[in-house]
């Protein structure tokens, strides 16, 4: 593969029309020159300079034996290459454009091009790049242009297949829009011409490399302690859980959160569009959807792997995310004694989520009344969570919410914690409080059989003061 990866690179870059170049000369005078010697090269811009040495470089570099390199090693190799070839072609470098340069051919080698800076930014959340002018991120919640930049259109296609490549997907005209992920779980989603009327378009939502614990959330200011230890009680007493929010809301980090609270002996059984669960039980079991092949053959959706899943002797199953007719047999797996599952829905209320779910249950044309499954539903979800990426940049948990049951036609709905705002800090921060109710949850037995009864009392009492 890293031999493939760095052929890729170099019939790519060797595509640049072969120019000549020179580089201005210093202001002190220069000794004039023998007539022997050749005449000096032609001062072209630094960019052609640029291209040429590049393309030079990864000519004269054997990618058999440079696949058997370490990043460290090929840097080092592909600097020592750099200085010969400008040496040879009188090319001034000085030794921060050399290593910049270096540094930008391995990062096309083996990794992602100029996003690779961007990846390594703990601080950057998200990364979009809108064909290859502009490259837009996420940090501390605000968006911002950044001064990345591609060469052309084909250098951005370049990282878009190689991204798809490596998870065993393509991306070309007859498969203009892919998911995928990077080595580190990150998520990116992939629009492609003739879709993309600007170029190949990439999003990736990154994930931390620290985990993500309650802790972690509260210094955030996603959520208060009491928040939390009601989490915490929810997933001991193994309440099923629907996370619900808008895009970039936060709901995967929250449910990778509420993950790490699983009991270690249990089975879980994840399935997902695109793997983005880092669970950290040493007893799970990861499942992902494939797409059909070119014959149309081979598909596998969320809906059949859920299916399966039911035949695995799962003591939970995890769905990264509910977006179609699967809605209905994650349903039967919570009405089935896999309690403590969990998954994701995009919505703007609790109330909309459980509208989301019964429009996607019907989407399976199993001509099921639309009473018959609302009580299902009811029947199924204990608790939902909504979280909202608030105008301050904050991932904030704003609603708790316990599913109690029926009266006529309607879910009767009862917010355990609900997020008020009451203004704005000097700094821009949204203050607020959690208004909360002692009301006596619908899953207070399930509560008592876990032994989390009189603690959750406390913890209300001392929430609601």
């Amino acid at each position: 593969m890293a031999v493939q990866e760095v052929n890729a690179a170099a019939h790519e870059l060797s595509e640049e029309p072969p120019v000549w170049f020179g580089r201005r000369q210093a202001a002190t005078q220069q000794p004039p020159v023998q007539e022997t010697e050749p005449p000096p090269a032609p001062k072209l811009p630094p960019s052609a300079a640029i291209v040429e040495l590049r393309t030079l470089c990864l000519s004269e570099m054997d990618p058999t034996s440079l696949a058997k390199l370490t990043q460290d090693e090929l840097t080092q190799e592909v600097e020592r290459t750099l200085a010969e070839i400008a040496t040879q072609k009188r090319i001034q470098l000085n030794g921060r454009e050399q290593r910049a340069l270096a540094r930008e051919l391995v990062n096309d080698m083996l990794g992602l091009g100029p996003l690779e800076p961007l990846l390594e930014d703990d601080l950057i959340t998200d990364i979009m790049v809108n064909g290859p002018e502009k490259v837009f991120i996420e940090r501390r919640g605000k968006l911002e242009l950044s001064s990345v930049r591609f060469r052309d259109a084909s250098h951005v296609a370049h990282v878009c297949q190689r991204i798809a490549s490596r998870v065993g997907r393509r991306i070309d005209e007859s498969t203009p829009m892919v998911d995928a992920r990077l080595k580190d779980g990150s998520r990116v989603n992939i629009v492609f011409p003739p879709l993309a009327l600007d170029g190949p378009h990439i999003s990736i939502r990154k994930f931390s490399r620290r985990k993500i614990d309650f802790a972690r959330l509260i210094e955030f200011g996603s959520m208060t302690q009491p928040v939390a230890r009601l989490l915490e009680m929810a997933s001991r007493a193994r309440l099923n859980v629907i996370i619900s929010g808008g895009t970039g809301s936060g709901k995967t980090t929250l449910l990778n959160a509420l993950s790490r609270l699983i009991d270690l002996g249990e089975r879980i059984v994840t399935i997902e569009d695109a793997a983005e669960l880092q669970l950290q039980q040493p007893h799970v079991v990861r499942m992902e959807t494939r797409i059909a092949s070119l014959e149309g053959r081979g598909e596998v959706t969320q809906r059949d792997l859920v299916r399966n899943a039911l035949r695995m002797r799962p003591d939970r199953i995890i769905v990264g995310e509910v977006r179609g007719t699967e809605a209905f047999d994650m349903l039967q797996a919570m009405n089935t004694g896999h309690d403590g599952s969990m998954s994701t829905i995009h919505a703007n209320t609790a109330r909309d989520a459980l509208t989301r779910i019964e429009n996607m249950v019907q989407m399976g044309n199993m001509g099921l009344p639309a009473r018959s499954i609302l009580t299902q539903i009811v029947g199924a979800v204990d608790l939902i969570v909504q979280i909202e990426r608030q105008r301050d940049g904050v991932r904030r948990v704003v609603q708790i919410t316990d599913v109690c049951g029926m009266e006529g036609e309607i879910a009767t709905l009862n917010d355990i914690f609900h997020f008020e705002v009451e203004g704005e800090s000097l700094s821009g921060k949204i203050v607020g409080h959690y208004r909360c109710t002692r009301a006596r949850p619908s899953f207070h037995e399930r509560l008592t059989y876990a032994g989390v009864d009189r603690a959750w009392t406390a913890m209300m009492d001392e929430a609601c003061k």
